[in-house]
């Protein structure tokens, strides 16, 4: 009889380190199954969302190589929520499609799905558990602003979009740490002591 694997729910706000998390769960044995990966894919030249974005927001949208043009779409659904819904009803049903797909093929210990809007979509009740990597807002901004070069209004558009730190711990079944005061490797620690947990699940 195979046995039904763990799936974890991997989430936090942007520039919380999650990513960095998954890396290592990953070199650990855990099967990664990252949506923004698959929101890349899907909006790449050839990707499967690119016919009906075009359809839908026009050609100015498409880049000259047919892939999204994220700059000119992010611009304008960080401006208007109406079309930030629209874009999500053509990407969300695709990533979970996919997202189906590579979970019911993983192989490794357990499954980590990496969703970064977990909580503003309601999808936690689809994981075994919930995982946070937690930071405060301040280091949030400043994370991103040095890895993105992006305006520190941009980014905070973008926290705006997100969940609060709140409402995401409020769902949290476990947390990981990785606030100003962290260092990698505890970090590292803090992480591996989650997965001899989930191990031990």
């Amino acid at each position: 009889m195979s046995q039904k694997r763990l799936k974890i729910g991997l989430t936090g706000g942007i520039g919380s380190g999650k990513s960095y998390v998954a890396s290592l769960l990953e070199q650990w044995g855990a099967s990664v199954v990252d949506t923004d990966v698959l929101a890349h894919q899907l909006t790449a030249p050839q990707g499967a969302a690119i016919e009906p974005i075009r359809l839908q927001f026009g050609e100015s949208f498409i880049t000259p190589d047919g892939a999204l043009c994220r700059d000119q779409m992010r611009e304008l659904v960080f401006n208007d929520p109406s079309q930030r819904l629209v874009l999500q009803n053509i990407l969300h049903p695709l990533i979970r499609e996919l997202t189906f797909r590579q979970v019911q093929q993983a192989q490794g210990c357990y499954v980590v799905v990496v969703v970064p809007l977990l909580v503003e979509s309601g999808r936690w009740n689809q994981v075994d558990r919930v995982c946070v990597v937690d930071c405060d807002e301040p280091t949030q901004l400043a994370r991103v602003q040095q890895r993105s070069g992006l305006t520190v209004s941009q980014i905070k558009r973008i926290m705006d979009a997100q969940a609060t730190r709140a409402q995401r711990l409020a769902v949290a079944d476990d947390i990981i740490l990785n606030d100003a005061q962290t260092t990698l490797s505890q970090l590292t620690q803090r992480t591996q002591q989650m997965h001899l947990q989930w191990l031990n699940l």
